[in-house]
């Protein structure tokens, strides 16, 4: 059987820079930074007061949903809603017409309800058992994305969910690509989000030294291949996609926005945090996505790194490109959007592909700011500080996480 070609009709985002993609995109683009200090709650006393915060986020002028139904639905659930709600809208799509077991939902998240885990283990001991919420589970569980996405959309088809940490949104959608490949699918609403920037999320991650601690200057902080980088930006987010299959959004008479070409993804399996410093792992995951696109080296213009701004990740995955792209690592244009937007961790993969598609259709590779330091040892195109125009007829999206997960994804334009 021949595969089924998978395309891309819509696009939504939910960032610390906003929640309208072409304001986004403008943003990220001017090199503006959507990190700043913690206001949703009282880190005073953190090692880390800053994070790409979304401030004031209020999902019903984004969303038709009641209120009354809002509060037994998580932070990070609403993110996915909202951003799922863009993409759809973009993509001009009736879900309700047609056959519903045919389209589904596969959305990543690394952590999912932290924030309901924190607020109800305080009740918990604050106030006793009989007082937790009856709606906890529910919020909490890392698949309430997807469940809440086809609830509300009624898509009776595929819907299931995928953690792998960091990777969570580039699996997601390397994994509803398959399902259309395999015919399981027409229409599958996919990506990854997360609300992982609450007291205990900061506080973890900054014990295991894993964030940056630039509490005087949080827009500096996020400088991916910079020799003075020393950690990552937790921040918060969602990024949506509607994939379909290409035969069927041409009769529907969609807008293809570009297609997703090749998915691969390996294991490190090295250690449970730190990246195989080599980027084997990494650099195998690229070969995969490449070999499943049928696309050769010299013919990617574009990736939109993981690049995360720690001191091993971003060696260990310069050094897996250079291995796979060899003397045509020099010739593309690598962005890190993370150095705008901080890492959004299973979000990431979500925001991130979007961003790849948003450059094909600008003709535009976005700058990574703050890399005022080149590290020597990080030494490709990295875009310093100014967008590029450039002709991006196929980007590639790398996104790796903690495990050892390793997932890349292979996009193309249409032309």
């Amino acid at each position: 059987m021949s595969r089924r070609r998978v395309v891309v009709t819509g696009l939504g985002v939910v960032t610390p820079l906003g929640c309208e993609l072409d304001d986004v995109w403008s943003a990220v683009c001017a090199g503006k930074s959507g990190v700043g200090p913690v206001q949703r709650f009282d880190c005073r006393d953190f090692k880390v007061r800053f994070g790409g915060e979304i401030r004031d986020f209020d999902p019903l002028p984004h969303l038709p949903i009641e209120s009354k139904e809002l509060r037994r639905i998580d932070r990070f659930s609403q993110f996915a809603m909202v951003a799922a709600h863009k993409a759809i809208i973009q993509a001009k799509i009736d879900l309700s017409e047609g056959d519903s077991y045919r389209y589904g939902v596969l959305v990543g998240s690394g952590i999912g309800g932290l924030d309901e885990i924190e607020q109800q283990h305080s009740m918990l001991f604050d106030r006793g058992p009989d007082r937790i919420s009856a709606f906890m589970i529910p919020k909490l569980i890392i698949n309430a994305a997807s469940g809440n996405i086809s609830v509300r959309w009624g898509l009776r088809g595929p819907n299931t969910a995928v953690c792998t940490a960091c990777a969570s949104g580039t699996n997601a959608i390397g994994d509803a690509y398959r399902l259309i490949q395999m015919d399981v699918a027409d229409v599958m609403v996919t990506g990854g989000t997360e609300a992982g920037l609450t007291p205990m999320g900061i506080a973890g991650f900054a014990r295991m030294g894993a964030l940056s601690t630039r509490n005087d200057a949080p827009q500096q902080a996020s400088r991916p291949f910079d020799r003075d980088r020393d950690g990552f930006v937790l921040s918060e987010g969602a990024g949506i996609l509607v994939l379909e299959e290409y035969e069927f959004a041409k009769k529907r008479g969609a807008t293809i926005l570009g297609e997703v070409m090749g998915y691969g993804l390996s294991s490190d399996a090295t250690h449970l945090t730190a990246p195989d410093p080599t980027g084997t792992g990494a650099a195998y995951a690229i070969r995969a996505a490449l070999r499943d696109a049928g696309v050769q080296p010299d013919e990617i213009d574009h990736i939109n790194a993981h690049g995360t701004s720690t001191p091993l990740g971003d060696i260990a995955e310069t050094s897996a490109i250079r291995t796979v792209f060899g003397s045509h690592a020099d010739a593309i244009a690598v962005s890190s959007t993370k150095s705008q937007l901080g890492h959004l961790l299973g979000a990431s993969g979500g925001v991130e592909s979007v961003f790849c598609f948003q450059a094909m259709q600008t003709e535009t590779a976005p700058p990574t700011i703050n890399l005022d330091n080149p590290d020597p040892r990080c030494d490709l195109d990295y875009v310093p500080f100014q967008p590029r125009a450039m002709k991006i007829r196929k980007a590639m999206k790398n996104s790796f996480g903690f495990g050892g997960h390793n997932a890349c994804l292979v996009f193309s334009s249409m032309e």
